[in-house]
């Protein structure tokens, strides 16, 4: 390097290690910065510093990451969630505290409690100034900086002097948030009809619009007390299917359209989605289903057996070959474990037999023998003992009845010990 050039900066590496972290009654999640050189693989609860403030959440995959750093990259979480809605979960995030104690949960657990209270009294004031607003529930953040209510309401609602109200009443900073039928149904619903617990409170973050259509196609019930959720809306479920089920649908030709089947032309009536299967009417009036795979458009000619591809014999010889060959390899083993038992059993029988109780009743094991005569020593000794127990209890016995004799006698007055 000459003498003119000046020397290049180091490049300093910013080794900032992310955690991901879910916080807050409506499951948001946020990105945090932290130093930990690892993170413990059970549920773990940290305290967080957000732009609420002070808050209790939870380590989002706690299995996915290495040496303390998250293994996906913010990008890929990103793009996980497609694109940027309303329900977008990923928040700004903040900064990471510490791992909470038993005392932090403790006291989440006691704020959890009084924030039960807290929604009903948000009510009777709201109540008390007629305002038509329903309270959902309540949230007291960790640090008790703020209280956040949530409510619903078909419509507007003036409720700052509610909010005037509710600060006097806890001394703390009040936020009123008003949410849909859908967040309701994510802060206060349980179990489905399905048995599982609603996908919505469960892990699903982004709720897409259902409509109909999902339910038509799907063939399932139009009776809307039973494919709608907690919500009152169709049921989030019914989307999941929904793709698979339009791809099926394209490969089936339309309903009224004439068709050829190995019978002749014919009208499509009907089709099954999931089967692949085209339910068609002849000229004679009769139906019949057909698999979708035999049939072909008006004019075309039908697929026969010969254009169809014929499978690879060589393929099948070998796959022939190579289960033939483990069919004999197992049955070659079985046959040398039988072997092996046999063997066993022959040595064992040809031990010479030892003298002893059990073995003289055709016992082959020797230990059994010597257990034998244990036993009868164990007999002889507890015998001998009853028998000494029993003479003390006689001889106790006849000192009892010598004594009890003795008392019944009479005893000489004293008039007769005078003389």
């Amino acid at each position: 390097m000459s003498q003119n050039e000046a020397p290049k900066p180091k490049v300093q590496k910013h080794n900032m290690k992310l955690m991901l972290v879910r916080y807050g009654r409506m499951g948001g999640m946020g990105w945090f910065e932290h130093h930990e050189a690892n993170i413990p693989k059970l549920n773990t609860h940290v305290v967080i510093k957000t732009e609420r403030g002070l808050e209790l959440g939870q380590v989002v995959g706690a299995h996915n990451y290495r040496a303390g750093q998250f293994k996906s990259s913010p990008e890929q979480v990103e793009s996980y969630f497609c694109n940027r809605t309303k329900d977008y979960p990923l928040g700004e995030g903040g900064t990471f505290v510490r791992f909470a104690t038993h005392e932090d949960l403790r006291e989440q657990e006691h704020l959890e409690k009084s924030a039960v209270g807290e929604a009903k009294c948000a009510q009777k004031y709201a109540d008390e100034q007629a305002l038509k607003m329903k309270i959902i529930e309540a949230e007291h953040l960790f640090g008790g900086e703020r209280i956040i209510f949530y409510f619903t309401s078909e419509g507007r609602v003036d409720f700052r002097d509610l909010v005037k109200q509710l600060a006097r009443e806890y001394q703390t900073r009040i936020e009123l948030r008003q949410i849909g039928s859908r967040d309701e149904a994510r802060m206060i619903s349980d179990y489905e009809t399905c048995g599982q617990q609603c996908c919505c409170s469960r892990y699903l973050k982004i709720l897409e619009p259902v409509n109909m259509r999902m339910a038509k196609l799907q063939k399932a019930t139009l009776d809307p007390s039973k494919i709608s959720g907690h919500c009152g809306r169709l049921k989030c479920c019914l989307r999941y299917e929904d793709q698979t089920y339009m791809e099926l649908k394209d490969n089936l030709p339309k309903r009224n359209t004439m068709i050829q089947t190995p019978n002749g032309p014919g009208k499509v009536v009907d089709m099954h989605i999931l089967t692949q299967l085209v339910v068609v009417q002849d000229e004679l009036g009769d139906r019949k289903a057909w698999p979708v795979d035999e049939l072909c458009p008006v004019g075309e000619k039908l697929p026969s057996p010969k254009d169809m591809p014929e499978p690879d014999g060589d393929l099948q010889d070998e796959a022939i070959t190579a289960e033939l060959e483990d069919l004999a390899q197992t049955e070659q083993e079985m046959v040398s474990a039988s072997e092996a038992k046999s063997g066993k059993n022959r040595r064992r029988s040809q031990r010479p037999k030892k003298d002893g109780s059990r073995n003289q009743q055709g016992s082959s094991n020797p230990k059994q023998g010597q257990s034998g005569e244990k036993s009868g020593e164990n007999k002889n000794h507890r015998g001998s003992r009853n028998r000494r127990r029993r003479s003390k209890n006689k001889n106790r016995n006849t000192n009892n009845q010598q004594n009890g004799n003795n008392q019944n006698k009479p005893r000489p007055s004293d008039g007769n010990q005078s003389q």
